[in-house]
């Protein structure tokens, strides 16, 4: 039996420079009641601008969780030895941040934002409570989502959720086992690990349902599998991949954010609240509470 379907999306641009767009797309993604947000990705992290506008976002809106993908530092790794994930400069995600660095910034957020906060990367993290991560003083973790195109050894081993790129439910099946084995493996619950399908979404509606496929897709693309066609028949494909247990839920980027982003929770969203396969109300008021996950022992 399918565990409780969880549901984010990409919000904005890389570049993004409007900040009370910025607000607004997270609070409709709010309404709608996805577990997360996300601001860039691995290979285009958020730009200054959004990084900036994120304390004014965690303002604004109350439980869903805000995740950024983070710039890279000088030669793209940490002094912590992690290489690839991102150090912002001082100061750039609040006021208060006494210096760069991931752990730091996103444990400021975190703070900010009342549990909420994440981080995105491509990058191998390190296993919690190793004390080469540098973690927040507090003893706080935000929760670890991993962007994975490529080895998946570590994002199995040490991240909290997990966003593969899938064209089918069979792929995205065998990912998710390969991602829990590996988990099981180093001694954590397995069931402890979300697999989201991470899919590009083009709502743009004149694109006719092809039988199989739930729409226009999804289809191979060199920035990810694109799913093309409607509100209504995104939902079928997410209704079918959950219910055979391909994966935990879905990372949705919209190919235009403006656009996309109001159909899928207005239309998609909606469906599935409609349908009782999706919440209508946040089960608690930080991430890990959306999404299920137990508490680290440094949290309790």
């Amino acid at each position: 039996m399918p565990g409780l379907l969880h549901l984010a999306a990409a919000v904005g641009r890389p570049d993004e420079r409007d900040s009370a767009a910025l607000v607004a797309a997270v609070r409709l993604a709010e309404r709608g009641g996805l577990d997360f947000v996300t601001f860039g990705d691995p290979a285009a992290p958020a730009g200054p601008d959004v990084l900036a506008a994120l304390p004014a976002v965690a303002a604004a809106t109350e439980r869903v969780g805000l995740v950024p993908a983070l710039p890279p530092g000088p030669g793209g790794v940490l002094e912590s030895g992690v290489p690839g994930t991102g150090v912002p400069e001082a100061g750039v995600l609040a006021a208060g941040v006494p210096e760069p660095g991931v752990p730091e910034a996103v444990g400021q957020l975190d703070r900010l934002s009342r549990g909420r906060a994440g981080w995105w990367s491509d990058a191998a993290p390190r296993p919690a409570g190793d004390a080469a991560t540098g973690e927040p003083v507090s003893g706080a973790r935000p929760v670890r989502v991993v962007g994975v195109t490529g080895a998946r050894d570590a994002a199995g081993r040490c991240a909290d959720v997990v966003l593969v790129p899938a064209s089918g439910p069979a792929q995205a099946a065998v990912l998710r086992a390969e991602l829990r084995a590996l988990a099981a493996e180093s001694g954590r619950d397995p069931d402890g690990l979300r697999v989201l399908a991470s899919l590009l979404v083009d709502l743009d509606g004149e694109y006719a349902a092809e039988r199989g496929h739930g729409g226009g897709g999804p289809r191979p693309t060199p920035r990810g599998p694109l799913y093309r066609g409607g509100p209504v028949d995104l939902a079928e494909l997410i209704t079918s991949w959950h219910a055979e247990g391909a994966v935990d839920g879905f990372h949705l980027t919209p190919v235009d954010p403006r656009r996309d982003l109001e159909r899928l929770v207005n239309g998609t969203v909606a469906l599935l609240q409609h349908r009782a396969l999706f919440r209508t109300f946040y089960p608690g008021g930080t991430l890990r509470d959306h999404l299920g996950l137990a508490r680290p022992r440094a949290l309790t």
